[in-house]
């Protein structure tokens, strides 16, 4: 499929409609023969995670290892 280029005020008139629906995802792809509305899936790295939940206090970062190390060690068995 070819992307095809649309101006700023179609695009924020789409916008305005899928928000409606509330589907605020980058990219999506519309069938208009099936009349759907399909959200692609956004891929985030692990900083991107991070960043989005916050800075973790030292004790509850290390609780966080701890239990990921106990989880480790059970997996190992």
């Amino acid at each position: 499929m070819l992307p095809k280029k649309i101006d700023q005020q179609s695009a924020d008139a789409i916008k305005a409609i899928l928000q409606k629906l509330n589907i605020n995802h980058a990219r999506v792809v519309i069938d208009l023969e099936k009349q759907t509305v399909e959200a692609e899936e956004e891929d985030y790295s692990i900083d991107d995670l991070l960043d989005a939940a916050g800075t973790l206090s030292p004790e509850r970062g290390k609780e966080l290892l701890d239990e990921v190390n106990r989880s480790r060690e059970e997996w190992g068995s």
